[in-house]
């Protein structure tokens, strides 16, 4: 998206008309205070479109939602340098309803998602990964693969996506939510689900760290460098297997019923046991929940809605995505009443992402008031034209998300860079704004 189509607050002259005129002098005072309200002066950001993204700095949090228009993948990056890969798509959909792999198809997307990782964690000091979290074993969150795809250096698995990403730096903690069996709800044999899980068993044998991700526990992703923070940072397990978070200490709820009581069309999916998370810094507060839905056959089967309990469990937070890339079964009226971000983030890749009523929903001022602005990293051609009306109101519709919280979590900036190359280039800034709680 050009720029200038969402230009940000500009400090325009008095207007040139009678009838404006008057209403200038009327308002003219009121101007600052309400500028400060939208972008509090001492917390500007110099960066400007056209200008390179600044890198991360000590005591900041960067929280960068890639646009490869292969799937998902989002690096964290903690006030104090540890950093958090989640997931690392790469699908192999056609392109007549997937998006073009950017920058292109000269590397697999799992390569491509390494190189910006290690370009962003070179402040830090660090060239690994020290948490990859895997929300669920799905190819546009872990890795699709076939037979001409190489293979890794021990020979037992082949290079895509996650294992792509490893294959090019070290991850010191692996966390998904099969470990150890991936037996729940039930085995899977699809290819790309047993190659993740050789590379899994892979790094086993090699005495690498592997955990089940504990729904509950505050302290299971934490910062490692151990030095002082500003402000309280902690990221919170919400949700996972159909087990969520209650909202307080790290007491849960299961939502599924026994698996021996269902028939094999209600059978929990791979979606709704998708992993949740929190992210809290001072009074920032940013959740993302995989590919979480809230489906639930029209109310007949109301336990299939995990994402409205996660929602709940959570409260309002400033930044959100959009889960299940947008798609009609993601976000109902209450969860978007719940949240009420002040920046949404939709994941989009495929022609179906986002749905129209999933768009409705998140701009609806009935169901929480105010200015909310709403990034899609990747949405084909063949979807602008349906939702065309909507998707015109976006901040942005292709290129990597940066959501960058100032030190202390007071206040958050957005930027949207390029995705058609490594540079790393602004093409959208907006804030900052003041945290929900701040």
């Amino acid at each position: 998206m050009n720029p200038v189509d969402n230009p940000g607050p500009t400090d325009a002259g008095p207007p040139t008309s009678r009838r404006a005129w008057l209403a200038w002098l009327l308002l003219a005072p009121l101007l600052p205070s309400l500028a400060q309200q939208r972008e509090p002066a001492a917390l500007s950001n110099a960066i400007s479109p056209g200008e390179t993204l600044a890198p991360w700095t000590p005591g900041t949090l960067d929280i960068h939602h890639l646009a490869t228009g292969r799937g998902s993948a989002t690096l964290v990056v903690m006030p104090d340098g540890t950093s958090l890969l989640i997931d690392a798509g790469a699908s192999l959909n056609s392109l007549d309803v997937s998006a073009a792999p950017r920058p292109d198809a000269s590397r697999r997307p799992g390569e491509w998602i390494a190189r910006y990782v290690q370009r962003q964690l070179l402040p830090t000091g660090r060239k690994g990964i020290d948490y990859m979290l895997v929300t669920h074993l799905h190819p546009d969150h872990l890795g699709d693969v076939n037979d001409a795809m190489p293979r890794s250096r021990d020979g037992s698995y082949r290079l895509t996506g996650v294992m792509d990403v490893a294959e090019s730096m070290p991850i010191g903690t692996l966390i998904d939510r099969g470990y150890p069996d991936y037996d729940y709800p039930h085995t899977q044999t699809a290819p790309f689900a047993t190659n993740y899980q050789a590379f899994v068993r892979s790094r086993q044998r090699a005495g690498l760290a592997v955990e089940k991700f504990a729904v509950g526990r505050g302290d299971q992703i934490r910062p490692l460098r151990g030095s002082a923070q500003p402000a309280a940072f902690a990221i919170r397990n919400v949700a996972a297997d159909g087990i969520v978070w209650q909202g307080t200490g790290d007491k849960t709820t299961a939502l599924f019923p026994p698996l021996s009581t269902l028939s094999r069309d209600d059978m929990p999916n791979e979606n709704m046991c998708s992993i949740a998370i929190r992210i809290g810094y001072g009074p920032f507060a940013y959740f993302s929940g995989g590919d979480l839905t809230s489906y639930t056959f029209d109310g007949d089967r109301p336990w299939r809605d995990v994402l409205t309990a996660a929602a709940r469990a959570v409260g309002p937070v400033d930044v959100a995505t959009a889960d299940h890339h947008g798609m009609f079964d993601g976000l109902n009226a209450e969860i978007v009443r719940t949240l009420r971000p002040r920046s949404w983030v939709i994941p989009t890749w495929h022609i179906s992402h986002p749905d129209t009523l999933q768009l409705e929903r998140m701009l609806s001022e009935r169901l929480y008031p105010g200015p909310r602005d709403i990034f899609a990293t990747n949405v084909m051609a063949a979807n602008e034209l349906m939702n065309q009306r909507l998707l015109r109101k976006l901040q942005s519709k292709n290129g990597h998300v940066v959501i960058r919280v100032a030190p202390g979590g007071g206040s958050f900036t957005t930027f949207v860079t390029d995705n058609r190359d490594e540079n790393d280039t602004v093409l959208v800034r907006r804030g900052p704004y003041k945290a929900l709680a701040a």
